[in-house]
């Protein structure tokens, strides 16, 4: 295998060492000489994406483009980057390198119509600014999907604190906030979820299975980097 990932990290530290244990995990191989080869630049360091979006804090760019200089360095061929809000930045990020840069959400779609879900009313779970910066539903209405989100009252009181309970280490503690905000999703119509922060799994992960589709962008990052790769994911 003569290609080499990318992978843009730190956003959290966990959600990007959980990225590399699924990647490793859903690689279809037998031995370890057979696994993609792939550069980890995890620097936690980068500003609050939230906060810079909703909140006017510090640029996270500079030092995200210091990530994707530093993934040029190291031989990289495609960058993947498991954090939702740091594709907010997205069009920068690719005007400023060569190498491609795996789109999660693209990434997103492919999942949900692996999951049997080729269009109609999805729920969307993430970050506030990710809702609010509409980058799951501006680039999913094109592929004919509808896009619901949690009100404010869920995202202030269930989702937001779930995210950093996770950040926090706090896993299990995630999980029946995520979980009730997901089901509520899904009584409102949504044929499947959309876990829209890479944290997000990780709390889903904590509890017993959710009786309904979930797309675990995770997951669907893992697989858009195999099938760049040539695996087919």
């Amino acid at each position: 295998m003569d290609k080499v990932l990318g992978v843009l990290g730190g956003m959290g530290p966990l959600a990007s060492a959980h990225f590399m244990v699924r990647l490793t995990l859903l690689t279809p191989v037998e031995r370890d000489q057979e696994h993609l080869p792939t550069v980890l630049w995890s620097d936690p360091r980068v500003p609050d994406r939230t906060a810079a979006r909703l909140r006017g804090g510090q640029d996270p760019l500079p030092v995200l483009l210091r990530g994707v200089r530093g993934l040029e360095a190291a031989g990289a061929g495609a960058i993947a980057i498991p954090c939702n809000t740091a594709h907010g930045w997205y069009a920068q990020m690719q005007a400023a390198t060569t190498l491609p840069i795996l789109h999660i959400v693209d990434a997103a779609a492919a999942e949900l119509r692996r999951l049997g879900v080729p269009d109609g009313p999805i729920g969307v779970m993430g970050t506030a600014a990710t809702l609010a910066m509409r980058l799951y539903q501006e680039r999913l209405a094109g592929l004919g999907y509808d896009c619901l989100v949690p009100d404010a009252g869920e995202m202030a009181s269930r989702v937001t604190p779930a995210i950093a309970l996770v950040k926090a280490g706090r896993v299990a503690e995630a999980y029946a906030p995520l979980a009730e905000v997901a089901s509520a999703l899904v009584a409102r119509g949504a044929r499947a979820v959309v876990l829209g922060c890479t944290e997000i799994p990780l709390g889903i992960a904590a509890g017993p299975a959710l009786p309904f589709p979930v797309a675990d962008t995770i997951d669907g990052l893992a697989r858009a980097s195999l099938r760049w790769a040539g695996y087919g994911g």
